[in-house]
C-alpha cells in the first residue's frame, strides 16, 4: 500500500522496542564494603545501530536505470543499503503502475468511439499498488527487478541468520566470561592488583563480544553483574583503588550525562532515541561511581532520558492524530466516491466525468499521509474496490455499445447494398418507393461507431443520389422529347382517321398494327394529353375494329406479339418483368371475380338487386375476358421465349 511506507516500518518497529532502563551498579556500605546498587528499571534489550547510509536521489530515474542501481547495491554491504534499497523499489513501483496506467487509456480510447463519445476503452485501473505486486503485463524490465530483489532478500536474510548464529554464540562466550568472574571472585587469595586486571580483561572482553539473544539478555546481564557484587564484595580493595575507579566511572558517565543532554535538542526525534538507546548501553558497562554522587548523577541522566522519551511518545502521539485525521478524510473520500456511483451513467459524458471525478478522488487520496496500520489494509480495498467496480461497469456498458453499434453497422451495409441494387433499376415509380423505404430503414437504424459513420453514410447516399441523378436525367429527356411525340401521335391519329381499308382482312390487320406499332414508339406525351389522346386513339382503332368486323382480342394479341417481337435491350429482364405483371393482374382479377361471385349469394330478389347483379354481371363478365386475354398473353411471352431460346441454340451448333 501506499501508506506503507520504509519510513512507517522503522518508526512503528522503534515503538515495539521501548522502555530504556537502568542498570545494576556497584557502590560501598558504611563498612567500606562493596555492594550493590540497583537503579529504577530492569535492563532493556540493546539494538545495534543501523550503519548509516549515503544520501542517494533516485527520483528521476528510469526504470532501467533503478535496476542498474539495484544490481550495483547488492555488491555492497547488504547492512548499509536497505534505506536505498527501499527507495529504488518504491520508485520503480511507482514508474510501472504509470505505464500501466497509460497503456489502460490508450486501450480504452482506441475501444470507445460511440457517436459524441471520446475514445474510453482502456482506461486504465487507476488504483495504486503495492510496490511488490506484479504488474497486469509483466515486461522485461521488471522481471529483472523483481529477481534482482529476490537476490537482495536472500542476501539480507543470510545476513539475519549469521547475526543470529552470532549472537548464539556470544551468548556463550558471554557465559564463559560469567564463570571466569564467578571464579575470580570466589578465589579470594589473589593481589588486588593482580585481580583488577584480570577483572578489567573480563570486562573488556565482556564489551568486545557483540550481541545475544533477546531474550537471554535480561538474565545474561543480572547474572553478570550479580558476580561483579561478589568480586568486589570478597576481593576487599581499598578505598583509595575503589575511589579511583569509582571517580574514573563518574567521568564517565558525566560524558554520557552530557551526550543525552545534547539529544534533547536534536532535530530528528527516531535519531535521537537511536542514539539514547547506545548511550543507555553504554551507562550499563560503565561500574558504580561514589555513593554520595550516584543518586545525582543517575538523576541527571534520566532526566535528560525521560525528557527525550517524552518527546518521542509526544511525536508518536502526534503521529497517531495526525493518521486519525488522514484515516477521517480517506473515509470521507469513500464516501464521496460511493455517492458518485450511487448511480449508473446515462450518457458517454456522463461516463466521462464520472471517470475524471473518480480519477481526482485518486489523486487526493495520494496526497493524505497514512493511516493507522490496523485499518490500512481495509480502507484501501474499500476505496480501491469502488473504483475498479466503476472501471468494469463502464468497460462493460461501452462493450454493449460497441455491440449494438457493429450490429447497426451490419445493418447499414445491407441497407447500402440494396441501395446499390436500385440504383442499376429503371423502373422508376417502384424503384423510388423502395429507396424511400430504404431510407426510412436506415434513418431507425441506430448510431454506429464514428470511426466508420461517415464512411458508411457516404456510401449510402452515393447509392440514393446515382439513382436521383439518373431518374432526373431520363424524366428531364422525357419531357424535352414529350412535346415531339405529341406532335407525332397528333399525325399518327389524323392519319388514321383518314386511312381507307380495303377487302383484304389480313392487310387490314397489318396496316391497324402498323399504326399500334408506331404509336407506341411514338413514347410518351405530355400528362394533360395523355387521356385525350389515348381515348381518341383507341376509340378510333375500336370504330375501325368495327366497322372491319375483327375481334379486338385477336387484334390486341397480334399487336402484343409485334411487340414482343420488337423488343430491344435486355429482353430477358423484359420477359420476367412482364411475366410477374401478367400473373399478379390475373391472380388479382380471380380475387375480384371471386369475391363477386360470392357477393351475388347475398343480394336479395328485387328490382333494385336485379340492376345490382346485372352490374356484377357484366363486372364479371369484362373480368373473365380481362383473363382470358391475360393468359393469352402469357401463353404468347412464353412462346415468344422459347423462340428465342430455339434461335440461340441454332446459332450456338
Amino acid at each position: 500500500m501506499e501508506e506503507m511506507t520504509h519510513n512507517n516500518e522503522t518508526l512503528e518497529q522503534n515503538l515495539e522496542n521501548t522502555a530504556a532502563t537502568e542498570p545494576i551498579a556497584v557502590a560501598e556500605n558504611k563498612n567500606n564494603e562493596v555492594a550493590p546498587v540497583v537503579a529504577d528499571a530492569e535492563p532493556e534489550a540493546h539494538q545495534s545501530e543501523p550503519i548509516a547510509e549515503p544520501e542517494a536521489d533516485y527520483s528521476n530515474y528510469t526504470r532501467e536505470q533503478l535496476v542498474d542501481a539495484m544490481r550495483a547495491l547488492l555488491d555492497e554491504d547488504i547492512t548499509a543499503i536497505r534505506s536505498r534499497v527501499a527507495d529504488i523499489r518504491n520508485h520503480f513501483s511507482e514508474l510501472t503502475a504509470a505505464m500501466q496506467k497509460q497503456t489502460a487509456e490508450q486501450s480504452t480510447k482506441e475501444m470507445e468511439q460511440p457517436a459524441e463519445q471520446p475514445a474510453a476503452e482502456g482506461e486504465e485501473q487507476p488504483a495504486s499498488e503495492p510496490p511488490a505486486e506484479q504488474p497486469a503485463e509483466v515486461d522485461e524490465v521488471y522481471e529483472e527487478f523483481r529477481k534482482l530483489y529476490a537476490r537482495y532478500r536472500t542476501l539480507r536474510q543470510e545476513h539475519h541468520d549469521a547475526m543470529e548464529a552470532q549472537k548464539k554464540k556470544n551468548l556463550e562466550g558471554k557465559k564463559a566470561l560469567i564463570e571466569e568472574m564467578r571464579i575470580l571472585a570466589d578465589s579470594g587469595e589473589e593481589q588486588v592488583k593482580q585481580a583488577m586486571d584480570r577483572f578489567n580483561d573480563i570486562q573488556e572482553r565482556w564489551k568486545a563480544i557483540g550481541e545475544v539473544p533477546r531474550e537471554e539478555m535480561n538474565n545474561l546481564w543480572q547474572s553478570y553483574h550479580f558476580q561483579i557484587e561478589q568480586f568486589f564484595n570478597k576481593l576487599k580493595i581499598n578505598r583509595e583503588l575503589r575511589a579511583l575507579d569509582q571517580k574514573k566511572n563518574l567521568e564517565q558517565k558525566i560524558e554520557l550525562c552530557e551526550k543525552a543532554e545534547e539529544l534533547i535538542v536534536e532535530p530528528s526525534v527516531t535519531k535521537a532515541f537511536k542514539a539514547l538507546q547506545d548511550l543507555r548501553a553504554r551507562w550499563k558497562e560503565i561500574g558504580p561511581v561514589p555513593a554520595e554522587q550516584n543518586e545525582e548523577i543517575w538523576q541527571r541522566f534520566s532526566s535528560a532520558a525521560n525528557q527525550i522519551d517524552q518527546r518521542r511518545r509526544e511525536y508518536y502521539d502526534q503521529r497517531k492524530e495526525e493518521m486519525d485525521n488522514n484515516l477521517l478524510a480517506k473515509q470521507a473520500l469513500i464516501d464521496k466516491a460511493e455517492e458518485l456511483t450511487a448511480n449508473q451513467p446515462q450518457t458517454t459524458k456522463e461516463w466521462n466525468d464520472l471517470t475524471a471525478a473518480l480519477d481526482e478522488l485518486l489523486k487526493v487520496w495520494k496526497t493524505i499521509g497514512p493511516v493507522p496500520r490496523e485499518v490500512n489494509e481495509e480502507i484501501w480495498t474499500k476505496f480501491k474496490g469502488i473504483i475498479d467496480r466503476h472501471y468494469d461497469t463502464k468497460k462493460e456498458h461501452f462493450g454493449a455499445i460497441r455491440d449494438e453499434q457493429s450490429a447497426n453497422y451490419q445493418k447499414k451495409v445491407e441497407l447500402c447494398l440494396k441501395a446499390e441494387a436500385i440504383a442499376k433499376r429503371e423502373d422508376w415509380k417502384k424503384a423510388t418507393e423502395e429507396l424511400l423505404e430504404l431510407q426510412k430503414e436506415w434513418k431507425e437504424t441506430g448510431a454506429t461507431s464514428r470511426k466508420v459513420s461517415d464512411k458508411i453514410w457516404q456510401r449510402f447516399r452515393a447509392a440514393c443520389d446515382e439513382f436521383f441523378a439518373k431518374k432526373g436525367e431520363f424524366f428531364k429527356e422525357r419531357r424535352t422529347s414529350e412535346a415531339e411525340n405529341l406532335a407525332k401521335k397528333e399525325a399518327i391519329l389524323a392519319e388514321l382517321k383518314a386511312h381507307t381499308f380495303g377487302d383484304n382482312r389480313e392487310e387490314n390487320i397489318e396496316v391497324i398494327k402498323d399504326f399500334q406499332r408506331r404509336w407506341a414508339e411514338a413514347g410518351y406525351v405530355p400528362m394533360a394529353d395523355k387521356e385525350r389522346l389515348h381515348k381518341a386513339f383507341r376509340g378510333e382503332i375500336d370504330a375501325i375494329f368495327e366497322r372491319l368486323k375483327i375481334s379486338a382480342r385477336e387484334a390486341e394479341e397480334t399487336a402484343y406479339r409485334e411487340r414482343l417481337h420488337n423488343i430491344g435491350g435486355d429482353a430477358k429482364k423484359f420477359v420476367s418483368n412482364e411475366r410477374q405483371e401478367l400473373t399478379e393482374r390475373i391472380e388479382k382479377l380471380r380475387s375480384d371475380l371471386s369475391l363477386w361471385e360470392n357477393n351475388l349469394g347475398f343480394l336479395a330478389s328485387s328490382k333494385q338487386a336485379d340492376l345490382l347483379k346485372a352490374e356484377f354481371e357484366k363486372k364479371m363478365q369484362g373480368a373473365r375476358q380481362q383473363i382470358a386475354l391475360l393468359q393469352a398473353k402469357l401463353r404468347i411471352l412464353n412462346e415468344a421465349e422459347k423462340d428465342k431460346d430455339a434461335g440461340k441454340k441454332e446459332e450456338q451448333q
